[in-house]
């Protein structure tokens, strides 16, 4: 009786935390409690939970990876684009103004095409993380905020993502042209009278910025899933985040 009075109060306390997404939620909130203190079939265990929460991320993380590693999908997307580093805008003014424009922007365009390519390495790590998150850690999502599970896999996988996006961008920089033009940029800079030589970790940097953008998106994906019946898809995504609306 305790256990199912659990599942209970986590049923309740879920449809309550959505109500600011649809009007209708709390009538819904209250049907699910008393479904599932009733016993009925359409009450929500913590197993149904656990596997809607697991299915939620699947998608988002796979619909983020791709969207990301397509050609363009960090350049012409003014929410990630990845810029020259903060330390480097006094060079690149400084280089726009004698003329090196084009190597501004080639340089630019390259670390984008680095990120682009890393990001296809990202899927496999996130469905390891979702595959492993337990009853705990899917109940502990479910009462957090709206990106609670952008969270756990952020604390989970940022650590294998660096690994494993690194060396991908220390590759993709050598192959897209990155390295030669950012020692273009700063050897030209380096060279000009009466300026600090910079010198900044250009594959580190691209990393981190990567792995923001892709962070970024995997939160857009969360909040869009719990929150808009359009994007529950599937049965188990409806029952979960969308059952109480009906």
């Amino acid at each position: 009786m305790m256990k199912k009075f659990s599942y209970a109060l986590v049923v309740f306390l879920f449809f309550a935390m959505m109500a600011h997404a649809q009007g209708g939620l709390l009538s819904g909130a209250k049907k699910a409690l008393s479904s599932v203190k009733g016993g009925g079939a359409n009450g929500l265990s913590s197993d149904d939970i656990v596997a809607g929460l697991k299915e939620a991320l699947s998608k988002g993380t796979d619909k983020s990876t791709s969207k990301l590693s397509a050609v363009d999908g960090f350049f012409k997307d003014a929410a990630v684009k990845i810029l020259l580093p903060p330390e480097a805008a006094k060079v690149e003014k400084t280089l726009r103004s004698a003329g090196f424009g084009k190597q501004c922007d080639d340089a630019i365009l390259s670390l984008n095409r680095a990120a682009e390519d890393a990001a296809k390495s990202a899927a496999p790590i996130f469905w390891n993380a979702i595959k492993g998150m337990s009853v705990q850690d899917g109940l502990g999502i479910l009462k957090g905020a709206d990106t609670a599970a952008t969270g756990y896999l952020r604390k989970t996988t940022s650590a294998q993502l660096t690994a494993a996006f690194r060396p991908v961008i220390d590759t993709s920089l050598q192959k897209t042209g990155a390295t030669k033009y950012w020692k273009i940029l700063f050897d030209t800079y380096n060279k000009m009278p009466l300026v600090t030589k910079v010198n900044s970790d250009l594959p580190a940097y691209a990393t981190d910025k990567a792995l923001t953008g892709v962070f970024y998106y995997v939160a857009q994906e969360e909040k869009n899933i719990r929150q808009n019946p359009a994007a529950q898809v599937t049965d188990l995504l409806k029952k979960v985040f969308g059952g109480a609306s009906k």
